[in-house]
């Protein structure tokens, strides 16, 4: 048996708990660097890990990734997150983007 099926519910609780709160700590310190405030989305990325799409209050955007979708909700909700459903309209339009965006999607378009 590997120590992940021998896990309590209550060792697992508190493993995802400890993660969740390393992950909020830098999402709560990029709403403190671009505005105070930050919304996000917290997707899946695959089978095992899960993206935190974070927005500033300023447009600034950045992502922490987590290993289950679990830890990431949890992270979102203690870094005082406004989550989203979906990274569509209102807060998709709020995300100031950059010359290094443009050029890195120009880049993908011509096979580059």
């Amino acid at each position: 048996m590997s120590s992940a099926e021998t896990a309590t519910p209550a060792a697992t609780d508190a493993r995802t708990e400890r993660r969740a709160k390393r992950i909020a700590k830098h999402l709560t310190s990029f709403a403190a660097q671009h505005g105070g405030s930050a919304e996000g989305v917290v997707e899946y990325v695959g089978r095992t890990a899960t993206r935190i799409v974070v927005v500033g209050a300023d447009g600034a955007w950045g992502d922490q990734v987590a290993p289950t979708y679990a830890v990431g909700v949890r992270a979102a909700e203690l870094a005082g997150l406004t989550v989203h459903d979906s990274f569509e309209g209102e807060l998709g339009l709020r995300v100031k983007t950059g010359a290094y965006e443009w050029k890195r999607m120009a880049g993908i378009q011509l096979g580059g």
